[in-house]
C-alpha cells in the first residue's frame, strides 16, 4: 500500500481530500487505484516517466542564470483531478472571457467605443507597452485577434476558481500537456482503461484547423508555418513539436522574405508563398519596418502584406495589450460592455497602483499583498510581501512610487493543493492551471490544460523558471470506475 492513506491535506483547500483519509467523492475512484500501488512502484513509475520525458527532449531554457541553461521540466506522476461538471463550468467561463477580449482588442484598434464611453480609461490603454499604434485600423481575417490563448486559473481556499492572468501574445506550455499525457498513458495504462478521462490528443489538429480557417477561401492548399525565434528560445521544444504535429514548416525570420507583395518562404525549389503564420515571437520583433528597427528575428515588410490581407498571423499583432496586468483588471467591465453578461470566472481582486488611493493602500499593506509588474511574466518582477524582508518591501515601495503604472497588487491567495510525490512521500503542493483555448470557426477549450505545481516546500510560485514542475490534468466524468 502507498502512504496516501496517511496524507494530511492541511489547512488549504485540497482538491482530492476533504480531510485526512477522506477522499472527495468525485476523486474516490482515482485515489483507490493510487492506493493499491506500493510506494516503491509509484517511485519507479515516477523515475521512468521523468526518463521518458528526457528522451523525448521535453525541455525549457532558463535565462535567470545568465547562461540560458537547458533543463528538463520536472514532472509528478500523481495526476490532478477535475470533475467533468466542474470542467464544463470552466469551459463556459473561458469561452466568455475570450469572446469579450477579442471584442475589446478589435475595438481599441478601430472605433475605440469602450474608451469613448469611459468604461476603460483611455490613459490605461495608451500607456500600455503592448498597445501598438501601428496596429490601428487592422482588420484580421474573420475578425479574430486572439486565436490561441493560455489563461491562468487558480483555486483559492474557498474552493472557487479565479482568473490569475491572460496570455494572448505567445502562450506556451501546451506541448507539456500533450507529452505529459503521452507519458501517463504509458505509465498507467489500466487507469485509462478504467476511468473516463477526456482526451487531449486532438489539440494539434484543432490548432491546424483554426489556422487554416484564416486562409483565403480560394486557396486549395494553404501554406501554414510556425515562426520561431530559434533554438535558443526557452520554448523552442514546443515550437518544433507543434510544427511536427501539424505537418507545418518550422521557420525563422531569415527563412522568409516579402516578394511581389506576398510573404514567401525560401525552399530548395525556390520561393513558396506563405498564407498563415503561427508566430511564436513577440510583436516588437515581427517586422523591423513597423516595430523595432533593430530586430533580427522578423521579416521586413510583413505588416504591409498583413494589412493587404495577403497573409494571416496568429495571434494577431497587437494582442499583447490584453496581457497587461492593469488591463486585466477591466475584463469584468469588458464582459458586461460587449456581451451584456456577468462574468462567470472572477478576477482576483486587484489594486491599481496608478490610482493614488489604491496605491496608498498597497504601500501601507505591502506585507499582506503580492505586487506584480504589469508586463513581467515567469514569476519575475514580483514581490511576495508576506515572505519579503522589511528592506525588500522598502525597496519595492520606491519602485512603485517611481513608476506606479508599472505595478498592480493582489491579496495573497491560498492556492489549492494536490498530493505530490516529494522525496518518497506524499505532500500537498500548490498548483495553478493553464487551459489552452483556440478561437477559430468556434471556440475550443482543450480539456485539462497545464497544471503547474510548486515543488519547493511551502512555495506558492509554480513557474518552471522558479522551481516549479507539472502534472497531467485529468478531466474525468463522475461515477465512472
Amino acid at each position: 500500500m502507498t502512504c496516501l492513506e496517511t496524507y494530511d491535506p492541511g489547512d488549504f483547500f485540497d482538491e482530492m481530500f476533504t480531510a485526512k483519509g477522506t477522499p472527495r467523492p468525485e476523486a474516490a475512484a482515482l485515489i483507490e487505484r493510487i492506493q493499491a500501488l506500493p510506494i516503491e512502484e509509484l517511485l519507479r513509475r515516477q523515475s521512468a516517466a521523468q526518463n521518458m520525458l528526457f528522451k523525448l527532449g521535453v525541455t525549457f531554457n532558463v535565462y535567470s542564470d545568465n547562461q540560458g541553461t537547458e533543463r528538463i521540466f520536472p514532472f509528478d506522476v500523481i495526476p490532478r483531478f477535475v470533475a467533468h461538471k466542474e470542467w464544463e463550468y470552466l469551459e463556459r467561463g473561458l469561452k466568455q472571457r475570450i469572446e469579450a477580449l477579442n471584442c475589446f482588442i478589435h475595438d481599441i484598434y478601430n472605433q475605440q467605443k469602450i474608451l469613448k464611453d469611459k468604461v476603460v480609461p483611455r490613459e490605461a490603454i495608451e500607456s500600455a507597452p503592448g498597445f501598438l499604434q501601428s496596429c490601428m485600423g487592422l482588420q484580421p481575417p474573420q475578425g479574430i485577434w486572439c486565436h490561441i490563448t493560455g489563461t491562468d486559473l487558480v483555486k483559492d481556499r474557498d474552493g472557487n476558481w479565479y482568473v490569475l492572468e491572460d496570455n494572448l501574445r505567445c502562450p506556451s506550455g501546451v506541448s507539456y500537456v500533450l507529452e505529459n499525457r503521452r507519458v501517463m498513458k504509458s505509465s498507467f495504462p489500466k487507469f485509462f482503461e478504467a476511468l473516463d478521462i477526456q482526451p487531449v490528443d486532438d489539440y494539434a489538429s484543432q490548432l491546424l484547423e483554426a489556422l487554416l480557417n484564416l486562409a483565403p477561401d480560394n486557396l486549395s492548399d494553404p501554406c501554414v508555418v510556425v515562426l520561431t525565434p530559434g533554438i535558443y528560445n526557452s520554448a523552442y521544444f514546443e515550437h518544433s513539436f507543434l510544427a511536427q504535429q501539424m505537418g507545418a514548416e518550422l521557420v525563422e525570420g531569415r527563412d522568409l522574405v516579402v516578394a511581389d507583395g506576398y510573404l514567401q518562404m525560401r525552399t530548395t525549389k525556390g520561393l513558396r508563398q506563405v498564407d498563415v503564420i503561427y508566430r511564436r515571437i513577440d510583436d516588437d520583433f515581427l517586422d523591423p519596418k513597423a516595430f523595432r528597427p533593430d530586430s533580427m528575428l522578423g521579416i521586413p515588410g510583413l505588416m504591409e502584406v498583413y494589412r493587404n490581407g495577403r497573409v494571416a498571423i496568429a495571434n494577431a499583432p497587437g494582442t499583447g495589450v490584453a496581457d497587461d496586468k492593469m488591463i486585466y483588471a477591466y475584463v469584468p467591465e469588458m464582459i458586461s460592455y460587449y456581451l451584456g453578461e456577468e462574468q462567470l470566472l472572477s478576477n482576483v481582486p486587484t489594486y491599481l497602483c496608478e490610482d493614488p488611493k489604491q496605491r496608498d493602500h498597497v504601500l501601507t499593506h505591502l506585507d499582506q499583498l503580492v505586487v506584480k509588474a504589469t508586463n513581467a511574466s515567469g514569476g519575475y518582477g514580483m514581490l511576495m510581501g508576506c515572505h519579503a524582508t522589511q528592506q525588500e518591501r522598502s525597496t519595492f515601495a520606491e519602485k512603485i512610487k517611481a513608476n506606479p503604472r508599472n505595478y498592480i497588487a493582489q491579496p495573497v491567495l491560498s492556492l489549492s493543493r494536490v498530493p505530490t510525490l516529494i522525496e518518497g512521500q506524499f505532500e500537498g503542493c500548490h498548483v495553478d492551471l493553464r487551459p489552452f483555448i483556440l478561437n477559430g470557426q468556434d471556440i475550443y477549450v482543450n480539456p485539462g490544460g497545464l497544471t503547474r505545481v510548486a515543488l519547493r516546500r511551502g512555495s506558492l510560485v509554480v513557474n518552471s523558471s522558479q522551481g516549479g514542475g507539472s502534472k497531467d490534468t485529468w478531466v474525468v466524468k463522475e461515477g465512472v470506475c
